[in-house]
């Protein structure tokens, strides 16, 4: 039987799937505070100490919740997950675009790629779409309280999940198979077949290495959001990705018409390749 080549679309969440940061949408609010006074606290940064921007924010979390007598467990974060808001067509997009590739031959597959939690992630209703979420996450004591960060994904930090992807590791905290040589032929997902959704400048490494590497990037942005509309038209400008596309995932929208086509792309090239194979067989 003619084997089916695999597609991986990779999605960033913040800004990409869901308009705004996940913890926005449910945690800020429970520790009384508004977005702009939990992110101002979480970058002020003390005089004479470097610290990661995502292991500020994860202890910020602990710290803020343990102040107000939230107990931080999986089960309040992914509660805190429910309510996080996401951009039009996305609940739908999935089922929509795994058809599309069954009936063009293709096998599509989603991951998660971001700097955002893993728990929080898990409480949403698209959760289940993804094969693996590679994001934050936190340790847990021996009653279920988030105490430590167990995972921290910056954005250069989001680059070793592609290499991950393509050679089919799922493990997110391998260190060993990733660093392997393997063939570009003997890769389950080559980066050829990657289509990688982005929003801002965490996103440009992974966007820059997926279109470098002869797959596809895609910056996306909301019509509303001037920010997120300027930081498209820039990288789009400095050649970081392949298409701008408008925050909406329906039918007959841009990321559809876009990933439609180079699925069928993807697909023309993976039978021209098979053909000249049985050729050479001759």
């Amino acid at each position: 039987m003619k084997k089916r080549p695999t597609v991986a679309l990779i999605y960033d969440f913040d800004g990409t799937l869901s308009p705004g940061n996940m913890q926005e949408f449910g945690f800020i609010q429970a520790i009384g505070q508004t977005p702009d006074e939990f992110w101002t606290k979480s970058n002020s940064v003390p005089d004479g100490q470097e610290v990661s921007s995502i292991l500020s924010y994860m202890k910020l979390m602990i710290d803020e919740a343990r102040a107000k007598g939230i107990s931080l467990t999986r089960e309040s974060f992914v509660s805190f997950g429910r309510e996080i808001r996401l951009h039009k067509g996305v609940k739908e997009w999935f089922a929509l675009i795994n058809e599309y590739g069954r009936r063009h031959g293709v096998v599509v597959e989603h991951y998660i790629n971001s700097s955002g939690q893993t728990e929080l992630i898990e409480g949403t209703p698209i959760a289940n779409e993804f094969k693996k979420i590679f994001a934050c996450s936190f340790w847990y004591d021996e009653n279920g309280v988030a105490v430590w960060p167990a995972v921290a994904v910056d954005y250069t930090g989001k680059t070793q999940f592609l290499f991950k992807i393509a050679k089919g590791i799922m493990d997110i905290s391998d260190n060993t198979k990733v660093n392997e040589s393997q063939k570009e032929d003997d890769k389950p997902i080559p980066f050829s077949h990657m289509i990688y959704f982005g929003d801002g400048s965490t996103d440009i490494p992974c966007m820059k290495i997926v279109k470098m590497f002869g797959g596809n990037s895609i910056a996306v942005y909301s019509p509303d959001n001037r920010h997120q509309l300027e930081t498209a038209r820039k990288l789009l400008r400095q050649d970081r990705v392949n298409f701008m596309c408008r925050a909406d995932y329906s039918v007959g929208g841009e990321i559809y018409e876009v990933v439609t086509t180079i699925i069928d792309k993807i697909k023309a090239e993976s039978d021209f390749h098979a053909l000249q194979r049985r050729n050479k067989r001759k």
